[in-house]
């Protein structure tokens, strides 16, 4: 009998056993399930999340430009082109260059330079607009950013000195605080416009610092030959200007010497043009 009770009970033992194995897996089973369940968001979140971020960026960055055909330029600021079929002058927007048929002072210092300049660039590869707010200007020109290739010109020229930040009016000011900074850095450099003192002005190109040839060719009694002109730039640069250089007559000194040594000892420099 105490044998048949021992049979009883570890018959008992094993079928708990069982139960609690049995259980034991269902358990399991679930977590894995649960595991599985809260992985499959993340995945779905970034298949989704490149495309919204490449939307983002172009949205950003995108600039809208239109391509037309270059009919031909006209000057440093103002080109023809052909756009939609139609032909039509393009006033370039926030800058002013020098004048190549001024009316009451014909050529102006750099203005051919400036036309040269846009001329080459424009020829060069595929002319392209961007427009402001307000399309035209009172002479009814298109108003615009004006680009080759994607490069600016309207910044090309300030770069290289042969062009000033002007005619800034509201609502077309978009980039007027990127072409200042440009602009500063042609003046800290004394290049182009910015090399003849006071040329450049917020009023324009000043005709008061075009002086006759016989005025500045008498600086003195004492000698005739004492005509190399000193002009100091802006930022202070010392500049000498001989008579034979391009841009002698219309550079206003402050100082006169009769040899360039005289000058260099001064502190001066030769101008390049």
């Amino acid at each position: 009998m105490k044998k048949l009770r021992n049979i009883i009970a570890l018959f008992i033992i094993l079928l708990a056993g069982c139960s609690m194995e049995g259980a034991g897996l269902d358990t399991d089973f679930t977590n894995q399930t649960e595991k599985a369940e809260t992985q499959e968001e993340p995945v779905v979140e970034n298949e989704t999340s490149p495309a919204d971020s490449k939307n983002a960026q172009e949205t950003s960055t995108d600039k809208k430009l239109v391509n037309v055909q270059l009919v031909k330029p006209i000057d440093g600021d103002t080109i023809k082109v052909n756009i939609d079929g139609k032909e039509e002058n393009v006033r370039f927007l926030l800058v002013d260059t020098p004048e190549t048929n001024h009316p009451r002072l014909g050529e102006q210092p750099y203005g051919q330079e400036a036309k040269d300049f846009t001329r080459k660039m424009v020829e060069s590869g595929q002319v392209q607009l961007e427009f402001d707010i307000s399309h035209r200007d009172k002479y009814q020109r298109l108003l615009a950013y004006v680009y080759v290739d994607g490069v600016s010109v309207q910044e090309e020229l300030l770069k290289n000195g042969l062009a000033r930040v002007a005619y800034i009016y509201e609502p077309n000011t978009k980039y007027v605080d990127q072409y200042n900074e440009i602009q500063k850095e042609a003046q800290q450099q004394a290049i182009g416009i910015w090399s003849v003192e006071n040329y450049a002005t917020d009023r324009g190109f000043d005709a008061s610092v075009i002086n006759s040839p016989k005025e500045e060719k008498e600086p003195s009694s004492n000698s005739s030959s004492c005509d190399i002109k000193g002009n100091i730039a802006k930022d202070g640069e010392k500049i000498y200007h001989m008579p034979d250089q391009q841009f002698y007559e219309v550079t206003k000194p402050e100082e006169m010497f009769c040899t360039e040594q005289e000058a260099v000892d001064a502190g001066f420099r030769k101008s390049m043009r």
